[in-house]
């Protein structure tokens, strides 16, 4: 019941959002999908699923370098922009399929690849949606993760869940990297590499592309004025709300 209450909340905040997410530039590039890139050099053969799909970018980043891609993803309009912008960009090797991180509709071991790009922060169970993730591996198999983490610090954490729900009603939790070991670790998936990047939010786009309301940008930016220097230092605020987050790339497999 809970789950299904919160898919509902996440349909509602994306279902009208995918063209915004398609045309995204920070979703578009990023250091963290020419890691995946390099790490998926010698995978030609490999059949690749993307998890919370959304946008699409880690899909067409992947469909190149593997035999084909499933991208899925609880909204429909956003498996519709995929399908879309796959036959506008000439890859073939890319199917969709409707379906929550949590419940994925395949069988066990069926991917030689899975992979998952700034959606496990919406799901509604996140040791479930990695256990799936490992479900659906093969033995041997990849799993690629990236995703916004929390700094792991009290102060700094309640700051970064703060912005984002208030920005996002369906957010749910920018895990830690030690979350995400543990996480990773309990779904029985060996943690090979992990890397650290920075990504800075610019916050007229940030807000736009969801659409926050303005009462809830006023407060975002309200709060922002009021915080401590420890919090704006290390978020690196800036005059217009802009601010930086931290990111990483996990690179784990099953087995």
């Amino acid at each position: 019941m809970q789950a299904a209450s919160h898919n509902s909340v996440v349909l509602d905040q994306y279902t009208t959002r995918a063209s915004a997410y398609v045309n995204s530039a920070v979703h578009a590039a990023g250091q963290d999908l020419d890691l995946i890139a390099q790490v998926l050099a010698n995978q030609r053969g490999a059949v690749a699923l993307d998890v919370g799909c959304g946008g699409g970018h880690l899909t067409y980043r992947l469909a190149p370098l593997v035999s084909q891609v499933v991208a899925c993803d609880l909204a429909e309009s956003m498996l519709a922009a995929v399908a879309e912008q796959a036959s506008l960009r000439g890859l073939s090797n890319i199917a969709t399929r409707e379906a929550a991180a949590e419940s994925l509709p395949f069988e066990v071991a069926t991917f030689d690849v899975v992979a998952t790009r700034f959606s496990a922060h919406h799901w509604h169970a996140f040791a479930e949606g990695l256990a799936e993730m490992a479900r659906v591996l093969k033995p041997g198999g990849l799993a690629l993760m990236s995703d916004v983490v929390s700094p792991g610090v009290s102060l700094l954490d309640t700051w970064l869940q703060t912005l984002e729900l208030l920005r996002d009603p369906s957010h749910m939790r920018d895990a830690s990297t030690a979350e995400w070991d543990a996480g990773l670790a309990a779904a029985g998936l060996a943690i090979e590499r992990t890397e650290h990047f920075r990504l800075r939010l610019d916050f007229a786009t940030w807000v736009e592309r969801m659409n926050t309301p303005e009462p809830q940008v006023t407060t975002i930016r309200m709060l922002q004025a009021r915080a401590a220097s420890a919090v704006k230092d290390y978020f690196e605020m800036e005059e217009d709300g802009s601010f930086t987050v931290d990111t990483a790339v996990l690179v784990a497999r099953n087995g």
